[in-house]
């Protein structure tokens, strides 16, 4: 699930305000000149609302231009102020996707408000964040719903994903669960529930977390039977499963699953003296 992110530490402004100066010799230079007081003005409401597309108005008078944005972020050069921005990006090492929680490297940076309906933001640092392969096609250039509601979380700026806001539920039968389901933590405000549900939806999350789950479930039976047969008390290795994982996110997929199974008093009993599969 989406990871709070700390803020870009190029200004959007500022890097704006290097652009247009880059371009007062060049052939460019009328064009970005003549723009840039409403380009500045367009950026400080992006930033302002938080990114919203629900607020933040589009600007259909600069698509006939919309390419000498995406040069910008297509093919800039290593003198141009926006080259060690997109760079720092590409090079930022996380273990997981801060848009999903899958674990991995993202290998793409993310136009949160999409360069093709919003080319005016193709450079803004507040607008770029790193994001796995499945969850960029799977976002594509959605913005919002049918009922004109934002679908996806702002890792820059939702302030509250620095807590958990996943929560899974898993099925019966213990041995082999037929279903499980994600869905927003229960104390939630009811508008960022519904935004989180919004989440998981946009990026199919329900169905690519399936093959994780599976696999951690048939891990999970395995270790209990292996605590078992030690003698041991596998109700004391899931909390520390769970802190292991939490030092790396809090949304993280594995510490969706673990804070899941620590809730389910059920399957914390069937795993502790339980009948488990025999072909474990």
């Amino acid at each position: 699930m989406v990871t709070k992110l700390p803020f870009p530490e190029t200004c959007s402004l500022a890097l704006m305000d290097a652009v247009v100066a880059e371009r007062a010799n060049g052939p460019n230079a009328n064009y970005f000149n003549g723009i840039s007081a409403e380009w500045r003005s367009r950026i400080e409401t992006y930033i302002a609302e938080h990114g919203n597309p629900e607020s933040v108005p589009r600007w259909p008078a600069i698509h006939v231009n919309r390419t000498r944005f995406h040069t910008l972020y297509n093919t800039p050069q290593e003198h141009h102020s926006q080259y060690p921005i997109l760079k720092g990006l590409r090079d930022r090492k996380f273990q997981f996707c801060p848009s999903c929680g899958e674990e991995g490297s993202p290998s793409t940076i993310d136009h949160y408000l999409p360069k093709e309906i919003y080319p005016h933001f193709s450079v803004t640092p507040v607008n770029l964040t790193p994001m796995c392969d499945a969850c960029q096609t799977a976002k594509g250039e959605g913005t919002l719903d049918e009922n004109g509601r934002r679908i996806f979380l702002h890792p820059y700026f939702d302030e509250f994903l620095t807590s958990q806001v996943v929560r899974l539920t898993i099925g019966r039968p213990f041995n082999a669960p037929e279903d499980f389901a994600l869905g927003p933590v229960e104390d939630l405000d009811p508008n960022l529930a519904a935004l989180v549900r919004r989440h998981i939806r946009g990026l199919h999350m329900e169905e690519r977390y399936g093959a994780f789950f599976r696999d951690e479930y048939m891990r999970l039976l395995h270790l209990s039977q292996e605590a078992r047969d030690l003698g041991l008390d596998i109700a004391e290795d899931i909390p520390r499963f769970l802190r292991l994982h939490r030092k790396k996110a809090v949304n993280l997929w594995p510490h969706i699953f673990y804070t899941a199974v620590i809730a389910d008093d059920e399957l914390m009993e069937h795993l502790r003296n339980g009948d488990l599969p025999e072909n474990l």
